[in-house]
């Protein structure tokens, strides 16, 4: 039976256009068990396949008629085609990871088509160095970033001699709970209990013209909020095409806990004072730094402390703060302690709100992206904020598929019109992966600014006397 797609979900689909897919995406590096043999990323492929059982999640896909009443709705596909969506492919000589990135991003530009469900999954051969590699994108509308990682990890053991696991597509089997599983509602249950609670409190209602006016107030004081009116013009904030360029590299946790230990700040500001000062050093290069400080878009998802597994469902749960970069300070210190302050006062100005709010006063902030390329004022009025910048946790420890270990997880993201560059990040094992994702023809050699950021690390570690 057809079922109501939710409103963010709604969004997700009519914004999409051939420039801007809204799809997600992950690239996972797996190392072969020890003695397997030379058919056995064929038959990692095979059990892929064969998962006994597919998660209702991938099965449907939208679906809008008069019987609707124009309304999207999710419908199950009743000619669902597994070899459609699970596909395996090889990279050409000489099988280096730019080889792989390459592929990655030509398979990111494409757009998931609505008559199937909205995914696909690319187990990739081919790396010289004996790895394999998995590449998957699943539609926004289904899935937001931590609950595809969420659902990954669900699907993935800590003990290398478990075999017969499901596919992220398949349905867990009830014998045990994995690894990640900690019960709980899932991401999309958040909006919509609270979306009942608004409906049905009127104190929740009476509090919503408190949070929307000291959101305006913050962003005119030019103050961190889901709201910002002072990003200047860059280079990223014009109209994008549909092709994609994805750079990715990891680096120890270790070293940016290190760094915030001895800043005071924590490791989330440490990610936000790397990818500012790669950004500035990036723009600086190009001639196209502003004087004023670039503002970031920072994903903050809903129900992090109440849930920690991904919904059977899907669904988005997320809500935005604008951070200041302090892309106007060329010390690396003050650039870390002014983002530190940044990220302080948006949290605290979370904190006052319920989820609702938080979703609505994120909506408001969120308005002007989507509206100003609607209305074709691209370049008349400032952009909203400048790129979006998110941080997804991942496992903490070593995971294995059915004895593969799995070596790195690299997350793609949604660059949108207006918003070319996407630096989305995921932790895993003791390394922080961060995944840039650009329209190809607005950031020019994206892969420099994974260079940028290593020497950024460098810088802080200086800065910070380590």
């Amino acid at each position: 039976m057809p079922t109501p797609i939710d409103p963010t979900s709604t969004g997700f689909l009519l914004a999409e256009n051939r420039n801007m897919p809204m799809h997600v995406g992950g690239l996972q590096l797996f190392q072969k068990p020890e003695g397997a043999g030379r058919d056995h990323v064929r038959e990692m492929y095979r059990s892929m396949l064969e998962a006994e059982q597919i998660s209702p999640l991938f099965l449907k896909h939208p679906y809008r008629s008069v019987r609707t009443g124009g309304q999207l709705v999710w419908k199950p596909d009743e000619q669902f085609d597994i070899e459609h969506h699970v596909r395996h492919n090889a990279l050409p000589k000489p099988g280096r990871v730019r080889e792989l990135l390459e592929l990655c991003s030509r398979l990111h530009s494409t757009r998931l088509a609505w008559e199937r469900p909205l995914w696909e999954a690319h187990l990739i051969e081919g790396l010289r160095d004996g790895r394999v590699a998995m590449y998957t994108k699943t539609h926004h509308a289904l899935l937001d970033g931590v609950s595809a990682m969420r659902l990954l990890a669900g699907t993935l053991s800590t003990d290398p001699d478990e075999r017969d696991m499901p596919p992220p597509w398949g349905v867990l089997p009830p014998r045990r709970t994995r690894s990640g599983d900690s019960g709980g509602g899932g991401l999309s249950e958040v909006p919509m209990a609270a979306l009942r609670s608004a409906m049905g409190i009127t104190a929740e209602a009476a509090g919503m013209p408190s949070a929307l006016v000291k959101t305006i107030r913050k962003g005119l004081r030019n103050e961190t909020s889901a709201l910002s009116l002072h990003a200047p013009r860059t280079i990223f904030n014009q109209d994008i095409t549909g092709s994609r360029r994805f750079a990715a590299q990891d680096w120890p946790i270790e070293r940016l806990r290190a760094i915030g230990k001895a800043t005071g700040t924590t490791i989330n500001d440490v990610v936000m004072a790397m990818c500012s000062g790669a950004v500035r050093t990036y723009l600086l290069e190009l001639g196209a730094l502003p004087d004023r400080p670039l503002v970031a878009m920072v994903p903050v998802g809903l129900n992090a402390k109440q849930s920690q597994i991904a919904s059977a469902e899907g669904g988005n749960a997320v809500g935005a703060v604008m951070v200041q970069l302090a892309t106007d300070l060329d010390d690396p210190a003050r650039r870390l302690g002014a983002i530190h302050k940044s990220m302080k006062d948006g949290k605290e100005a979370l904190s006052s709100m319920t989820p609702v709010q938080i979703l609505a006063m994120s909506a408001i902030g969120q308005a002007p992206a989507i509206l100003t390329p609607m209305l074709r004022m691209q370049g008349i009025v400032r952009p909203p904020y400048n790129l979006i910048i998110s941080n997804v946790p991942g496992p903490r420890s070593t995971h294995y598929w059915n004895g593969a270990r799995l070596l790195g997880t690299y997350p793609l993201s949604i660059p949108i019109n207006g918003m070319a560059l996407n630096i989305t990040c995921t932790s895993y094992d003791g390394n922080m992966a961060f995944g840039l994702t650009g329209c190809r023809r607005t950031v020019p050699h994206l892969q420099r600014l994974l260079t940028y950021l290593d020497q950024e690390v460098a810088a802080l570690e200086r800065a910070a006397g380590l």
